[in-house]
């Protein structure tokens, strides 16, 4: 695989992760390096120590795959730091037809994980019905308020990284639900330093640790893991329904009100209550573009299948 097509598959997964839609490990799994990308995280372990206090700089290097490893950053880094700014202005002045979007990504990314699971069983569909509940549980519960200074900042990349390498579940979702995805953008936009850096660290401890779970889980439970995701995303179509009524306000941190739950309705009770075009036919567009999207992702690096080795 070139430099140049491990950049790319950055790319998109930091489009990916930018937005409350599709995960950037879906991205990692439909475009053929979620295995790799498992293996390189968990080669940071004690014998990369090792060679790193030995001064074995290069032997250390391919231990952790850092040549696909810098190339797929400087890929997601790319993308994040250059839609942050799209995408703020886009939830500030066109959020209708951006969530319409975002529900075609993923729904269609539902149906990609779907076909993961190859044989059905009681036990496997439980737990779809139980990730599918779990999703729509916290969906429809009021946002949190998880304003809580630089502690919150670390947790929150600690959270969303854990989210962003599954393949069902965004990390951008994860802090929508936190309350700090308007933050978190406005952060990227404005580039507050000690913000990204604090935001930074708490992902680097995330990503260290759910990593090494994540590829015992799917080594020992690939089916039942993967039903379980799944649920989960299906179920967080709630989120990402374009048309919402607020239930309840909280204020920002900057004094603005913030919806603090909200419910899906049909386009008409959106209008009746908000009195705002719903512009249906605009946002079927942009769903059915979004699906595109992701479907023809899948169909030109799709039929891969997650076949982890066991865990060291």
């Amino acid at each position: 695989m070139s430099t140049l097509g491990i950049f790319l598959r950055g790319i998109l997964m930091g489009a990916a992760d930018i937005v409350p839609g599709v995960s950037g490990g879906t991205i990692a799994f439909i475009t053929g390096i979620y295995d790799t990308l498992l293996t390189s995280i968990r080669s940071f372990d004690f014998k990369c120590l090792k060679l790193v206090l030995r001064g074995q700089f290069r032997e250390a290097w391919s231990h952790v795959n850092g040549s696909f490893l810098s190339a797929l950053l400087l890929g997601i880094a790319t993308s994040i730091l250059t839609l942050a700014r799209l995408v703020s202005w886009l939830l500030q002045d066109y959020p209708v037809p951006l969530w319409a979007f975002f529900f075609g990504l993923v729904l269609a990314s539902a149906l990609v994980l779907l076909r993961q699971i190859e044989r059905w069983s009681v036990l496997r569909a439980l737990c779809l019905a139980g990730g599918v509940s779990a999703a729509l549980w916290v969906a429809l519960s009021p946002v949190m308020n998880f304003d809580l200074g630089f502690a919150a900042i670390f947790l929150s990349g600690f959270i969303a990284i854990c989210a962003m390498i599954l393949p069902g579940i965004s990390g951008s979702f994860i802090l929508v639900l936190l309350g700090m995805y308007g933050t978190v953008l406005s952060a990227l936009k404005s580039l507050d330093v000690m913000f990204i850096l604090v935001f930074a660290s708490g992902a680097a401890a995330g990503l260290m640790c759910f990593s090494r779970f994540l590829h015992w889980l799917l080594h020992r439970a690939h089916e039942e893991t993967m039903a379980l995701l799944t649920g989960f995303l299906f179920g967080s179509l709630a989120v990402v329904w374009p048309w919402k009524k607020v239930l309840d306000w909280v204020v920002g941190s900057h004094g603005q009100l913030k919806p603090a739950q909200q419910l899906p309705v049909l386009p008409a009770e959106y209008f009746s209550v908000t009195g705002q075009d719903p512009t249906v036919v605009l946002c079927i567009t942009l769903m059915v573009v979004g699906f595109l999207a992701v479907w023809f992702i899948e169909s030109r690096w799709g039929g891969n299948r997650i076949k982890l080795l066991p865990p060291a």
